[in-house]
């Protein structure tokens, strides 16, 4: 079904240990937009979309969005994993550390384990694409908040790079909601 290969989809190279920036970054790993969110948001709506492109479109960014929770991973992991528990403690990181140690485990920034309430299927493929869109937008958003609160040059590359996927799902997802809207419309008949 897939081909997989040992390596990222674009490259993580954490330049410093910072468990306060792990501690932000870790809001796409298990929060609201983050990438689990999206994956599973996309994974689950596949089996009600009308037309196949809708359903290829759904997989294929569904699958990625699941390559990018591994690049959030990697990154929380390597802003910690060469601290002592001495530079954990006093630092946001410590309550995840209390819990998880350096693991990355789902939760968003504040500390919210990840819910299924995070994402929705309604059955509806218009509501769902429109979703999806605006799921991707506040992704975006997101990764222009890290972006600007990163002082790592590795790491602020990577999020760079996740920014821009967000964009290009955005807009295959208008292109699946114009596919959607004419096979909608053509089942009409007045």
């Amino acid at each position: 079904m897939w081909i997989y290969e040992k390596k990222l989809e674009y490259p993580v190279k954490v330049s410093s240990c910072n468990p306060t920036l792990a501690s932000l970054i870790i809001e796409q790993f298990g929060g609201a937009d983050g990438e689990l969110a999206a994956a599973l948001r996309y994974l689950t709506q596949v089996w009600t979309m009308p037309i196949p492109q809708a359903k290829a479109i759904l997989t294929d960014i569904g699958t990625e969005e699941l390559a990018h929770w591994e690049m959030i991973g990697t990154m929380v992991y390597q802003l910690v994993k060469d601290l002592p528990e001495s530079k954990i403690a006093g630092t946001p990181f410590a309550a995840h550390y209390a819990n998880h140690g350096k693991s990355p485990f789902p939760h968003n920034a504040a500390g919210a384990p990840f819910t299924a309430t995070y994402f929705n299927s309604k059955g509806d493929p218009i509501a769902n694409i429109y979703e999806n869109m605006a799921a991707e937008q506040k992704a975006r958003a997101t990764y222009e908040h890290l972006i600007r609160l990163s002082d790592d040059p590795g790491v602020t590359d990577a999020l760079r790079f996740l920014r821009e996927r967000e964009i290009v799902h955005f807009q295959r997802f208008g292109e699946t909601a114009r596919l959607l809207q004419e096979y909608m419309d053509s089942k009409r008949y007045y």
